[in-house]
């Protein structure tokens, strides 16, 4: 399951943040946000998609790097939340 998750923010972010730049390497544990992936503004549109996809509200206390800095904790947040 946690496959499809990764997939479908791989596409949101290749198509939203890269502009469809399928070439751009983005490695699973790179950091979206030193690597100038995603700015603050992305980091919005990154929980609206997440609540719109996923059906997961996002708290304020969870809006931190650790859940929303790259691909790979992007998918553990949404993958715990969806078991829990």
């Amino acid at each position: 399951m946690s496959d499809t998750i990764k997939d479908r923010l791989r596409a949101f972010i290749i198509e939203n943040f890269l502009f469809g730049d399928t070439d751009y390497a983005l490695e699973d544990d790179a950091s979206m946000i030193d690597n100038d992936v995603m700015d603050s503004t992305g980091v919005l549109e990154l929980i609206a998609f997440i609540d719109e996809a996923f059906g997961i509200k996002m708290a304020d206390a969870d809006i931190v790097p650790a859940n929303l800095d790259s691909l790979s904790k992007i998918t553990a947040y949404v993958t715990a939340r969806k078991a829990a």
